[in-house]
C-alpha cells in the first residue's frame, strides 16, 4: 500500500489568524498534489516566546481560530491533515503543545500533547523553558490515517529513543516529527537523529519543520525531512523557506526493514550497571 504526503514548512508569525493565512495556500498547494495526508510543523497556529504575550492570546483547542481554519480545510480538501502542533490554552489555565490529527470530515481523530519539554542552555548561550510555559503530556499516542499507523511525537520528543520505540512496538508505521528546531541544534542534529529513529524502528519520519526568523525573534533551521524505514533521506527541503514537501511512502517497506533487522524482537531486559 502506498500513501501520498506532503509536509508543509512554515514560518509562523505571532497570532492565529496570520498563521493561517500564510498556511492556507501551501495546504491547498498540497491537496493539489494529490496528498492523502498533510503534515504541518510544531506551533502551526502561533509562535510566540514572551509568555505574557502567549497567554494574553491563547485559546482552547475548541475555538482557537487557525486550528478551526486547518478542520475546514480539512474537510473541504478531503483529506487528512496532522496539525504538528498548536499552542492551545487547557481547561485549568495552562497550555499545551498539542498535535491534533483531523480527518477528512474536519473532525479531531486524536491528539497528542508534546511530553518532553525543551529545558536547555546551549552552548551558543540560547537558553529556553518550555517548562515555564507548557504543560507536558503523559502518555503516547498511536493513531489511524489515510490507511496506516501513525506515532506522534513533536521535537524534542526526537531525541528519546525509547519513545520512538514504544509507538513502533505498538504497530507505528509512520513517525511524525513536526519541529522548530533551533539552528544551532538543527545545524548539527536535525537529519542524523531523524534517519537514527527511522533505523532503530524501521519506520518512515516525517518531519516538518518552522524555518527562519520569525516575529517574536526566534530562528529555526527549516530542512523539513522525509526519511525511509532503511533510514534514507526520500524527501529534503534544503532551505528554511516555506515550502511544500511532497513523497510517495510505500509501507511495504516498513515491514522489509523491520524484518531484514528485527531489533524490535530481538531487545531484551536487562539490569542496570
Amino acid at each position: 500500500m502506498t500513501i501520498e504526503v506532503s509536509l508543509i514548512q512554515l514560518r509562523t508569525p505571532a497570532s492565529q489568524a496570520e498563521a493561517l493565512r500564510q498556511a492556507e495556500p501551501l495546504v491547498r498547494e498540497a491537496a493539489s498534489r494529490g496528498a492523502q495526508l498533510i503534515l504541518t510543523p510544531e506551533g502551526s497556529n502561533i509562535l510566540q516566546r514572551n509568555r505574557s504575550r502567549l497567554f494574553e492570546v491563547l485559546a482552547p483547542m475548541e475555538s482557537d481560530v487557525a486550528v478551526g481554519g486547518y478542520r475546514a480545510l480539512a474537510a473541504e480538501l478531503n483529506v487528512w491533515i496532522l496539525i504538528g502542533s498548536a499552542m492551545v490554552l487547557r481547561p485549568d489555565g495552562k497550555a499545551a503543545n498539542r498535535s491534533i490529527l483531523v480527518d477528512p470530515k474536519g473532525d479531531v481523530a486524536a491528539t497528542y500533547d508534546k511530553l518532553h519539554m525543551f529545558d536547555v542552555d546551549l552552548p551558543t548561550g540560547e537558553r529556553h523553558r518550555e517548562s515555564a510555559v507548557y504543560e507536558p503530556g503523559a502518555a503516547a499516542v498511536v493513531a489511524q490515517a489515510a490507511g496506516a499507523s501513525l506515532g506522534l511525537t513533536i521535537c524534542y520528543d526526537l531525541r528519546f529513543p525509547a519513545l520512538h520505540r514504544a509507538l513502533a512496538c505498538a504497530g507505528a508505521q509512520i513517525l511524525t516529527t513536526p519541529a522548530a528546531f533551533t539552528r544551532p541544534t538543527g545545524r548539527a542534529h536535525w537529519e542524523v537523529l531523524l534517519r537514527a529513529r527511522a533505523i532503530e524502528t524501521g519506520s518512515f519520519m516525517l518531519a516538518p519543520a518552522q524555518g527562519g526568523t520569525h516575529e517574536d525573534g526566534r530562528e529555526t533551521w527549516g530542512h523539513s525531512l522525509v526519511v525511509g524505514p532503511w533510514g534514507e533521506v526520500l524527501a529534503h527541503a534544503d532551505h528554511d523557506e516555506p515550502c511544500v514537501l511532497s513523497a510517495t511512502l510505500d509501507l511495504a517497506h516498513v515491514d522489509k526493514a523491520r524484518s531484514a533487522i528485527p531489533v524490535l524482537e530481538n531487545a531484551r531486559a536487562f539490569t542496570g550497571p
